[in-house]
């Protein structure tokens, strides 16, 4: 009967019941003294643990971030200007419940990458969906889309993400069709969802960047205006550590 009851428990997506269940079985000692409820209580934790496991394994599948980082890791003894009491705040992630955004400036090698993905871990392990795109590749996944008629697919998709990653903003100069594809994905994240932006150019130069006056002035307002921002200062953090790497050779 036990085996039969673990068969239907498995047919019925109930993996992780089935599994506490044998456990209990092989170990009887362990559990004989335990009343029924509770060892269903075992069995029942059992499997919200095991769905959660599969969620966040599932979330951080989809993400596919560049990086593995978490806010658990981040290194405050470099000197880039950045605390603990100034990351307080952002790394309980309250701001994604509000629909807020992130931007994170600073010269190249000072770890914005690193930050957005380890804030992007953070979101998932709160139950966010999250994408990190680089910003380059995700324009020119959105110029495919014009041509192969999955355009309102892709901005569909983009729309429903949590937390959407866009790293290295503003590198390459921006054609007109690129221009309005932001404004299209910015419009239908402003006050709906949360964005991370990269950019190794301070936010009072991203203006000039985008290269329309109107557009920019559109694409900066949903963007800008209800975001955190974080600049980041001091040497590369790779020079750092090849460095680092030199001297122990």
């Amino acid at each position: 009967m036990i085996n039969q009851t673990m068969t239907r428990l498995r047919a019925l997506r109930l993996g992780g019941m089935a599994d506490a269940l044998q456990l209990q079985q092989e170990q009887p000692g362990t559990y004989d003294g335990l009343s029924f409820e509770e060892r269903l209580a075992l069995l029942v934790d059992q499997e919200d643990a095991d769905r959660n496991n599969k969620r966040l394994a599932r979330l951080l599948r989809s993400a596919r971030f560049k990086l593995a980082a978490t806010l658990e890791d981040i290194d405050y003894e470099q000197p880039r200007g950045i605390t603990k009491s100034k990351l307080a705040a952002l790394v309980t992630c309250d701001w994604l419940r509000r629909k807020q955004n992130l931007l994170l400036t600073g010269p190249c090698g000072t770890g914005k990458s690193w930050l957005s993905c380890a804030f992007g871990h953070g979101a998932c392990m709160r139950g966010y969906s999250v994408r990190y795109f680089r910003t380059s590749r995700l324009l020119e996944a959105m110029t495919i889309a014009h041509g192969d008629g999955s355009y309102a697919k892709q901005l569909r998709q983009l729309a429903r993400v949590d937390l959407l990653i866009l790293d290295d903003w503003s590198l390459e100069p921006l054609t007109q069709s690129h221009r309005n594809d932001l404004l299209e994905i910015m419009d239908d994240r402003h006050n709906q969802s949360s964005t991370i932006v990269t950019s190794q150019l301070p936010v009072s130069k991203w203006h000039d960047s985008i290269g329309d006056a109107t557009l920019a002035d559109a694409i900066l307002d949903r963007l800008t205006h209800n975001a955190h921002r974080i600049e980041l200062k001091g040497e590369s953090m790779r020079k750092t550590k090849a460095k680092l790497a030199d001297r122990e050779h």
